[in-house]
């Protein structure tokens, strides 16, 4: 399987690489269009700031390239809040392939912002999550800004009002929790993400 994690100097990119070698599976770091668009499946991990990140994805024509992709491709933490139309961060247009505004959690003395560290998913709707338990096993995350509830969501997050904490629409697949720091759920959602 020919597996292409998209190279926009996005952060996580590196773990993201050693949790695919824990499955067995050689992946290719690349922003080269054409070795992209060859590509069996797509992953899309980052960290860091929106507009830095979109920055990036312009100067590479990645921006023009993504949303044209038909294979199954999986956005990571700052790699879903991408997908969007807008983000509240630095006021920034996204690459337009979801119908989300990202927003940035109200910050209260029982939620600090980011919301960083464990939590469980709820109101699984894609075989993404085949084999978790709803509401039981914990994924990891670390960000200050989220995806509102909306009919994209395909798993559910509490912080404190739920959020999206997967979404879908078409091909595209994303996790707003850092698949490659959640241990055998994060593993098993890679795998499930492989078998789609």
């Amino acid at each position: 399987m020919n597996i292409a994690v998209v190279d926009y100097k996005g952060g996580n990119v590196q773990s993201v690489l050693f949790a695919l070698e824990r499955l067995g599976v050689q992946a290719t770091l690349t922003a080269d269009a054409e070795e992209i668009r060859r590509a069996n499946k797509i992953l899309f991990p980052g960290e860091g700031e929106a507009a830095s990140a979109m920055r990036e994805l312009r100067a590479q024509g990645l921006d023009k390239l993504l949303p044209t992709l038909t294979q199954p491709f999986l956005g990571i933490c700052l790699g879903m809040q991408l997908l969007g139309q807008h983000s509240e961060e630095n006021d920034t247009e996204l690459l337009g392939i979801l119908p989300f505004t990202v927003k940035r959690f109200p910050a209260d003395a029982a939620h600090k912002v980011p919301h960083m560290g464990w939590n469980t998913l709820q109101e699984f709707r894609s075989p993404l999550f085949e084999g978790l338990r709803e509401g039981q096993d914990h994924v990891y995350f670390v960000h200050s800004y989220y995806a509102p509830v909306g009919e994209y969501t395909i798993a559910q997050a509490q912080y404190p009002a739920p959020f999206s904490a997967a979404v879908q629409h078409r091909n595209f697949y994303a996790v707003q929790f850092h698949t490659e720091k959640s241990g055998p759920v994060g593993t098993r959602i890679l795998e499930n993400f492989l078998n789609l």
